[in-house]
């Protein structure tokens, strides 16, 4: 962003990433390199009554290698689980120790969605309803069934429990936020602290997003309003972003992190950064039902980051899309960057990585950011998995076949969720 003499610019230091390619920046960006998918079969539950068998799962996690104590699992989701892993990696990344800087002076923010609770955290409670042949009886749900309810049941559903386990591990007492805006909250999330950097809040922010989507209940839940692939074939070829031959996403699971500070700090410390956050942005559809007015919203979060960089869209080095892979919202989201992008929409350089990992919830915009600023540092942007067939409706550069030589060191990456809710980010290799 367009620092003034007393604004204080800000730069990532750390970056984390637990994902269905790969755990830790190494194996994600050896994937992201070699094209290799993460997504699979459903093979953990039966999955033969689902109305998509695909998901794209982390596979080898345990999370007893980034949290102090096992009892700590009682009160975390697979989501919270992930989002913390995620953190433990940026943190270590970044080489900021704990009681290194003034605890009120760094803060965090996550992005979280809906995390989900599953039959098996409730079947005991439920199951003191049964009346037998008169079936379901109500009123003993309050006189016997709540009491079979574990009192940290809730605990583990909390969308701004990451954000609290993240700052209890590296007592961070600065300012501390969840944003919830399913796809759009990772990036939101970045510019919420760079904000509170800049108002002199905190001088260091951790920064992330988790989600996991991959129970039946989600897959049978999301079914009814998303647009999954019901591809049968081969599971790494389904998620297709922009292709002509798209027919839904994948549900995934996944969780990126990222350490924010102050440009001076960092040199004090002797980090090299990854980038510089030159410009935010956020918007939302006006009318979301409506085809005309559809995208409107990341227009407004592209323009707006656009503005606060100072730069034109012919200064753009590559943009990393949301890319969804469902036929309705690539469309919604093409449209967007060449209204937004003008006629450098059809020339600057694309990657969609949710061909690699599906649709992560809130987690996805993290995952992709950190796979940009490993391209910004690595000298390579990732190709599109899948993209085979050009989509007239779209008429976007997207990067395909082998990853692209990095020749302009700038990235807007932008994420969107189905009703309108968009953030844009830009970053620039220092």
């Amino acid at each position: 962003m367009q620092a003034g003499v007393d604004t204080p610019r800000v730069v990532i230091t750390g970056t984390g990433v637990v994902s269905p390619i790969g755990t830790g920046n190494e194996a994600f960006w050896r994937s992201l390199m070699q094209g290799r998918s993460g997504v699979s079969f459903l093979d953990a539950f039966p999955a033969e009554h689902l109305p998509s068998k695909l998901v794209a799962e982390v596979s080898d996690f345990d999370p007893l290698r980034y949290l102090p104590s096992r009892k700590l699992l009682k009160v975390m989701s697979r989501d919270i689980q992930l989002g913390v892993a995620a953190a433990h990696l940026a943190i270590t990344d970044a080489r900021l120790r704990p009681g290194q800087l003034p605890p009120e002076r760094v803060g965090v923010v996550y992005g979280a969605g809906r995390i989900s609770s599953t039959p098996e955290d409730l079947v005991e409670a439920t199951r003191m309803t049964d009346a037998g042949d008169l079936g379901y009886e109500s009123t003993r749900w309050g006189e016997d069934g709540l009491g079979r309810v574990t009192p940290l049941w809730l605990l583990k559903r909390l969308p701004n429990m990451p954000a609290c386990h993240v700052s209890i591990g590296l007592d961070a007492r600065g300012p501390n936020n969840t944003i919830t805006c399913r796809d759009a909250s990772a990036l939101l999330a970045i510019a919420e602290a760079v904000r509170v950097i800049q108002r002199g809040a905190a001088d260091c922010m951790i920064v992330g997003a988790c989600g996991s989507s991959i129970h039946p209940v989600d897959i049978a839940k999301l079914s009814l309003f998303e647009t999954l692939s019901r591809r049968t074939d081969e599971p790494a070829r389904a998620c297709r972003p922009f292709d002509k031959d798209r027919d839904g996403t994948v549900l995934g699971e996944g969780a990126g992190a990222l350490v924010l500070e102050r440009h001076e700090l960092a040199r004090e410390r002797g980090v090299e950064p990854y980038a510089e956050i030159i410009g935010t942005g956020a918007g939302c559809d006006a009318r979301p039902d409506e085809d005309e007015s559809a995208g409107e919203g990341l227009v407004h979060a592209i323009r707006a980051a656009l503005d606060e960089a100072g730069i034109s869209a012919g200064q753009l080095g590559h943009i990393n899309a949301h890319g969804k892979a469902t036929p309705r919202e690539d469309l919604v989201e093409a449209r967007a960057l060449h209204l937004a992008l003008g006629d450098q929409a059809e020339r600057i350089p694309l990657t969609a990585l949710k061909s690699y990992f599906g649709q992560c919830d809130a987690g996805g915009g993290a995952v992709e950011l950190v796979g940009s600023l490993l391209a910004l540092r690595q000298g390579y942007v990732p190709a599109t998995l899948n993209y085979e067939t050009p989509d007239e409706g779209c008429r976007l550069n997207v990067i395909h076949g082998r990853p692209l030589r990095l020749e302009n060191p700038v990235a807007l990456v932008v994420n969107r969720t189905d009703i309108g809710q968009s953030a844009a980010v830009i970053v620039r290799r220092l």
